[in-house]
Order: structure tokens, then sequence, then C-alpha cells
């Protein structure tokens, strides 16, 4: 849900998108950490770290990887942690901590906010639909134990997302790659993709680590992280593959849409193969309607050669391993982060 433009806001759009992206404003103080203040982004989508966001108290309220976070239609945020004592921490936008719950999941990976409820997906082979307050209302069969999967193929859910009809879409990320459909009652009626074996194979995936729908061009279409590959793929609800786009350099987590743009949180810039040189590396990426990179939070600025995009590099290190963006109706961004050693989300306050 998007706010309108204020006229100031629109005017200072206008005049950013006509110049080149400012350099890094480093603007920090002796107690706080490293980049909290800096201004990073490019063109029209340019943001001020705030890394001491979250009130929240690590002695009660302890994260272990910050996996995604969702805004719910009453302005609420929530953050799916794999920490088990606690793994939806519900705050408010200025930080102050409201309640937590937990599933008790240590593989809580994937969530999603659609129907006034939320989706987990635990990566020990659960997918479950809750209210906000985390009463379970509906879990999904286990692909192994109906039938769906050979009892040799592994289930390991990373994320879901839901169609207009209700369908529930599930990408077994970390299992068997496949891309799982049922019905909104939970019923299997589907899947498509699996476990590829070439470098380059639309419709079969190294790793489909993160779903949405995306509905900005009128039909629905799913697109489907492919992390390894560095890539977005869009499906037709039915499985038929319709494009792919390479982001170079951009090892891409969930994708986000929000008004038209893709955003993406990356959580080191990977080359197959060769990831473990990359470790601790991280920004945010933000695509715009016809598929182009505007602006990478993090990263050098987006360069496109022949309308190929190139090499996409960390610029500082505010980030380590981003895994997913959260947009809120003010259009600030807030990074969720694992492997970086339990902090909280950062907040990006928008300024262009």
């Amino acid at each position: 849900m998007n706010l309108p433009n204020t006229p100031s806001r629109f005017s200072r759009r206008a005049l950013l998108a006509t110049t080149l992206a400012a350099p890094l404003i480093r603007a920090q103080t002796k107690s706080a950490p490293d980049f909290h203040g800096t201004t990073i982004g490019h063109g029209t989508h340019r943001y001020r770290v705030d890394k001491l966001w979250s009130r929240a108290d690590p002695a009660s309220a302890p994260v272990k990887d910050c996996h995604e976070m969702v805004q719910v239609p009453d302005g609420r945020l929530f953050l799916l942690t794999n920490h088990p004592q606690n793994n939806i921490l519900i705050y408010e936008t200025n930080g102050t901590l409201l309640e937590t719950w937990t599933l008790q999941m240590s593989g809580a990976h994937g969530l999603t906010f659609a129907g006034d409820h939320l989706y987990l997906c635990d990566t020990s082979g659960r997918v479950v639909k809750t209210t906000l307050e985390g009463k379970i209302v509906l879990e999904l069969p286990h692909p192994v134990k109906e039938g769906i999967y050979k009892a040799t193929e592994l289930y390991s859910p990373t994320e879901s997302a839901v169609a207009p009809n209700g369908d529930i879409y599930v990408a077994d990320g970390y299992g068997s790659q496949y891309i799982l459909r049922f019905d909104p009652a939970g019923k299997f009626l589907s899947k498509f993709g699996g476990r590829s074996t070439q470098p380059i194979n639309p419709g079969r995936f190294l790793q489909a680590h993160g779903v949405a729908i995306d509905t900005r061009n009128g039909e629905p279409l799913l697109v489907v992280t492919e992390r390894v590959r560095n890539e977005f793929n869009w499906f037709r609800l039915d499985g038929t593959h319709v494009r792919g786009v390479y982001l170079p350099g951009a090892y891409v987590s969930r994708p986000v849409i929000h008004g038209e743009h893709l955003y993406s949180g990356v959580c080191f810039g990977a080359k197959p193969n060769d990831y473990r040189m990359w470790q601790g590396r991280g920004f945010v990426t933000i695509l715009d309607a016809a598929d182009r990179v505007i602006s990478a939070p993090g990263a050098r600025a987006p360069e496109y050669e022949d309308n190929s995009l190139r090499l996409l590099l960390q610029s500082d290190p505010v980030f380590h391993n981003c895994h997913d963006v959260c947009i809120d109706r003010q259009d600030d961004l807030y990074v969720c982060q694992w492997n970086s050693g339990q902090v909280y989300p950062y907040k990006l306050h928008r300024e262009a």
C-alpha cells in the first residue's frame, strides 16, 4: 500500500533522477556503529542507514538469523527469526517491540502475509498458516508422507506465496527444488521445476529460494528467485516459464513486489561453486517495471553496457548477508540479515 507523493517529495525525486548518485555520506559518531547515518543507494532511491532502529532487548527477545519481515494493514511489522524462544517479533515502525510469540521452529525461514494470515516456512519440513496471534489454522501436507515426492527426495521449504484465488505456492529451496501448488484448503494440486543439472535450464532450479506473486502487468505471475544463478524467473501460475532476468554478482533472496518495483536482499555477491570467497557481503537490489536495476543500496552504482547489467559489487560493508527487504507505507526499508552476529533489522529511511 502506497501513500500519495507530496509535492516536495516529488520535486526531489525529479531532481535526483537527472543527476548522478551522490557518494556515500558518512555521518558516524564515536558511539554509533559503523555506517550508522550513512546515505546509500542511487538515483531516486537513496536511504539513510539506521542500525539502531530496533529497541528490542537481546536478553528477553533474542534473535538468531533475521530471515524475513512483513507489514500488516494496521501498520505493525512482523519479523521472523529462527530463534525458537521467539519466532515472531512484532514491532511498531519506530522500532518499539510490542510482543513476541513462537512455534518453537528452529528452521523458521519464510514469512508471507496474505488474507489476514501469516504463512511460515520451516526448513525442517513444515509450512503452516497462522493467525496474527500465532494460532495454527492450516498445515500443508508433507510431500514425502503424502506420496507427492519419492521417499528419497528431500523436502526443505524456504518460501511461500498466495495467488489471488487463494492457491498456495511453496518453494522447496533447500530441498528438491520444486515449486508445489496447494489449494486454499491445503490439498496438493501440482508441482513444477525440480533440481537442475545444467548451468542454464529455465524451469528447473539450482536453488529456488524465494517466490512472490507479481500482478504489476495485470496477469498474475509467480516470480521465483534462482539464487545460485543470480536470477529472477517469472512463470504463469501453471508453471509455464515467461522470462528471466540475470543480475551478475547478486545472490538474491526473496523477491518483494512493492508498487512498480521489485526489491530483494543479496546475501553475498556469489558465484556458483565459488561462494565462500564472498562471505560477509551483502546489499539490496531495486528493479523497475522494465526489470532494470535502478538502485543497489550498499553496492556500487548499477551500470548497463549494451543492455547487459555489469557485475554488482558491494561498495562498503554496511550489510552482511541481506536476506529480506520489507517496504513500509512511507517507502522506508527494513533489511533482515542472516549469519550476521544476531543483529536486528536495520531501517533505511527514504531520502529521495
